[in-house]
């Protein structure tokens, strides 16, 4: 009998450490937690009970709420680079490609305003203490500054720091993204990118396009 409690104790106990793929499950949970209650109200052990494992699950792969938070923010710009990357892919010219990826940023933003906070937000002051989120934060940023080298190849995009440009145009994407995101904007509180919140967006994006332009002599 003693054996038997024994073995079902350590079989219940495999279950809640062996999650088919904890990680994922607990910054699920954790996502679901920032949703529902806000950054602020996230634990471990929140984690933990929303993705069905131990309390102590959380720290085989988490020591901190810090590092959690850093695996949602990793998430949400590994899923950023991929939505601009595919925004991309039927433009015909540097400049078509220029503009869409700035439609896409807002895209995302309003798709998934909480993992956008958690991503540009101060919870995790230093990206550096975590390679993997700075590492996918620095590849969501790469395909700006690639296509500000190409509109400077084709000759409709001015000289200069290819880096200092996309900085430029990056600030006034994500200011419209995060004023769109807390609902600051008159008329465009829906969540998501509606009709006119997709005009207004690509308007924004023709005018950064015509203070990032190279003029005629």
């Amino acid at each position: 009998m003693a054996k038997a409690k024994k073995a079902a104790k350590s079989k219940g106990k495999s279950r809640s450490y062996h999650h088919g793929n904890l990680r994922d499950a607990l910054v699920q949970g954790a996502l679901a937690t920032i949703r529902e209650k806000g950054v602020q109200h996230l634990t471990l052990r929140e984690a933990a009970r929303r993705a069905g494992v131990s309390q102590a699950a959380p720290y085989r792969h988490f020591d901190s709420k810090e590092a959690l938070i850093a695996a949602v923010a990793e998430d949400g710009f590994r899923a950023f680079a991929k939505e601009m990357e595919e925004s991309t892919q039927k433009a015909m010219d540097p400049k078509t490609r220029l503009q869409e990826l700035g439609v896409a940023y807002v895209r995302f933003a309003t798709k998934h305003p909480d993992q956008f906070r958690v991503m540009f937000g101060p919870d995790v002051p230093d990206k550096s203490k975590y390679s993997p989120l700075a590492e996918a934060s620095q590849a969501s940023f790469s395909p700006l500054v690639l296509a500000i080298q190409e509109c400077q190849r084709a000759g409709v995009v001015r000289e200069g720091d290819p880096l200092e440009l996309a900085v430029s145009a990056w600030s006034l994407v994500h200011g419209l993204a995060s004023l769109l995101v807390d609902a600051r904007i008159e008329g465009h509180q829906h969540p998501g990118v509606g009709p006119r919140t997709e005009m207004l967006t690509r308007r924004v994006a023709m005018d950064l396009f015509e203070g990032l332009k190279k003029q005629s002599n």
